[in-house]
């Protein structure tokens, strides 16, 4: 399964975690210094989510940035409210 988005395939990526010490010079400083230089990694934020596929449904891990543009169409599990029609009496 692994951490990747099922639509746009994002997958974590490598950089660098940098330690410093030191005040900035617009601060008053002498500048900053790195310390330390170490590997991490940033992982997509993945939800866990039910989409339409087709004429059906499937339950797939998809990143925020496809919900939040549209890529993805949710489930509607209910329609929403609407007021009932008047009846003529």
């Amino acid at each position: 399964m692994g951490q990747k988005c099922a639509i746009c395939g994002k997958a974590p990526q490598v950089g660098n975690r940098v330690s410093r010490r030191g005040k900035a010079k617009y601060l008053g400083g002498n500048g900053r210094k790195t310390t330390g230089i170490s590997k991490r990694r940033f992982k997509p934020n993945l939800q866990k989510i039910r989409i339409q596929l087709g004429g059906g449904t499937a339950t797939k891990r998809v990143c925020t940035a496809c919900i939040r543009n549209g890529q993805v169409q949710k489930v509607v599990v209910r329609k929403a409210f609407t007021e009932p029609e008047p009846t003529a009496s």
